[in-house]
Parts: structure tokens; sequence; C-alpha cells
């Protein structure tokens, strides 16, 4: 069956039976089927994504432009551009997205907290975090 993540270019493949233990940095598209114990990392290309299917998990950080989830993660997610959630996911973290969607069933233990354009990263949040507290 096609899922929503079929339209994503895959240029990695976890598969079912796999388990990764350790950090994962890739270029392009990652589809997650198995089990990776690390932190998933990409390149910061605007149309760089990872896609977990049901049967897949990531128990670490997400740090991927766009993130399609079907499957579960224990760590937070950061995605400048577009989060899916879909109605089988659980997240164990926060998420910090761009644009996010989400299904109805899913499941997120964190909070949700939207990036500004101009916040990529983090780090420009956190400096207007310190100014602010500086002038306030």
């Amino acid at each position: 069956m096609f899922t929503r993540e079929s339209k994503h270019r895959i240029d990695t493949l976890i598969g079912k039976t796999t388990v990764v233990s350790g950090d994962v940095g890739f270029v392009g598209g990652l589809h997650v089927d198995g089990r990776i114990a690390g932190n998933v990392r990409s390149d910061q290309a605007p149309g760089s994504t990872v896609s977990v299917s049901e049967t897949g998990s990531i128990l670490g950080a997400v740090e991927v432009p766009n993130v399609t989830l079907d499957g579960t993660v224990i760590g937070d997610i950061q995605a400048r551009g577009k989060v899916v959630i879909g109605p089988t996911a659980r997240v164990e973290g926060n998420v910090y997205y761009g644009v996010i969607e989400m299904t109805l069933g899913a499941q997120i233990t964190g909070k949700l907290m939207r990036l500004a354009p101009e916040a990529a990263g983090g780090a420009a949040a956190e400096a207007r975090a310190a100014a602010d507290s500086k002038t306030g």
C-alpha cells in the first residue's frame, strides 16, 4: 500500500529488520522501516526529508528540515520545514516545526513549538530571547 511518504524521494532506506546503533547523517531522503538508536540529522537542504513508517522507530533527536512520521520517535524533533504526524505516530519529546499537520490518533508527549522562519536551528530564537531578557 502506498502512503503519503511515497511522494518523497528516498536515497537511504533502513529496512524493517535493521537496527542501527549510533547517529545517522544523510543527504536527500531517508525512509525508516526499522529502528535507529541514535540521533538523525541531514544536510539542511530544504528538500531533505526523513519518513518513519508504522514499523519504524528512532530513539534520539531528529534534526531534519521535513519529517513524515507514522512510527515512533523518542526524542526531540526539529524541522524548519514541514512535520506530518500520522494517526499511528507517537512522539515522546518536543516538536519544533515550521509547519505542522497532525492526524487524529497521533500521540505527542511533549511541547509543540513553532519555529520562526528566521530562527533556523534555534540560534536566532535563543539570541532574541537573550536580548529580550536584557531589555525587559
